[in-house]
């Protein structure tokens, strides 16, 4: 009868340990996903607090506007612009548009 009751309660703890250790694995398998969604959610939190905070601020906006205005732009005549590769210690130069 002592075997019986023996046997019992090891299977019984056996199991009962099985049963913590895979609610403990969900929980924190949970836990994971959470802090996972939390920091992805934070981050973009951030960013459309800089957009809002800092280029749709009405003074900012202005102040662009100002820049850009009183910047002078040349423009580029674009026969002139060239690619440089560097291929095993040789740089060549090429031209992007081919004279006609």
């Amino acid at each position: 009868m002592n075997k019986y009751i023996l046997i019992i309660i090891i299977v019984s703890l056996i199991s009962f340990t099985t049963f913590i250790k895979s609610t403990t694995k969900n929980l924190e398998n949970d836990i994971y996903n959470k802090k996972e969604s939390i920091e992805l959610l934070d981050t973009k939190y951030n960013l459309v607090l800089l957009e809002n905070n800092y280029l749709t601020s009405p003074a900012k906006l202005f102040q662009y506007f100002e820049d850009l205005n009183e910047t002078d732009y040349i423009p580029i005549d674009i026969t002139n612009l060239s690619k440089v590769d560097f291929f095993e210690k040789k740089m060549t130069i090429k031209n992007f548009i081919k004279d006609k």
